[in-house]
């Protein structure tokens, strides 16, 4: 996925959370298997979320010796690394499709939290442009999570709903982009500010 530049700076910035760390990883399509077939064990899940909620006090604990939005964005990218484990943990277990949605949209979910207070360190219309970058990565990992959801359904109605599911994520991610598009116009005035906002209608079929 091609991220906006912004969110590109703000990832990178963010470290290990987005650079190989829990959030940046996106959870397997398959749960791990034992020898009897079944998917992974309920003492493995519970193993597995008992790690995630001591490493999220571990990583609280960093964060209480800083402060402002420093501390805000650490405390996001704590609970988001949780919400992954914890999300993949049950995914793992369960493997059933929407369980592995779900892991996804905790991934979407702690990526765009983090990024939302990353964006409070800006100003102006580049906050708000880089507020509406964030909200569009979510929304189109949103609209992938789901398509990939109805696909992985093998009943005889499965190719419909996958054609449907993506259609609509086509239009949701293009709504996005349009989103973003009509922001920035916002830092531009008069006769520049109508043309852009002309153009972004034009490029997504806005009337």
């Amino acid at each position: 996925m091609n991220l906006p530049k912004t969110l590109v700076a703000l990832f990178a910035a963010a470290g290990i959370a987005f650079a190989g760390g829990a959030i940046a990883q996106t959870p397997s399509t398959k749960a791990p298997m034992n020898h009897a077939g079944a998917t992974q064990d309920k003492n493995a899940r519970d193993q597995a979320i008992k790690a995630a909620d001591n490493q999220y006090n571990a990583d609280k604990e960093a964060c209480k010796g800083m402060s402002g939005n420093a501390k805000d964005i650490c405390m996001q990218e704590a609970k988001g690394k949780e919400k992954i484990a914890k999300a993949e943990a049950k995914a793992a277990y369960e493997n059933t499709p929407k369980a592995r949605e779900n892991a996804r949209l905790a991934h979407a979910e702690a990526q765009y939290d983090v990024a939302k207070e990353k964006c409070d360190d800006m100003n102006g219309n580049q906050k708000d442009v880089c507020r509406k970058e964030a909200k569009a990565q979510y929304t189109k990992a949103k609209a992938d999570a789901k398509v990939d959801r109805v696909a992985s359904d093998t009943s005889q109605t499965s190719m419909k709903k996958t054609a449907d599911a993506r259609k609509d994520a086509a239009e949701d991610k293009r709504d996005a982009d349009y989103k973003v598009a009509v922001e920035k116009c916002d830092g531009l005035a008069g006769g520049a500010k109508d043309a852009c906002v002309r153009d972004a209608k034009a490029r997504y079929g806005k009337s």
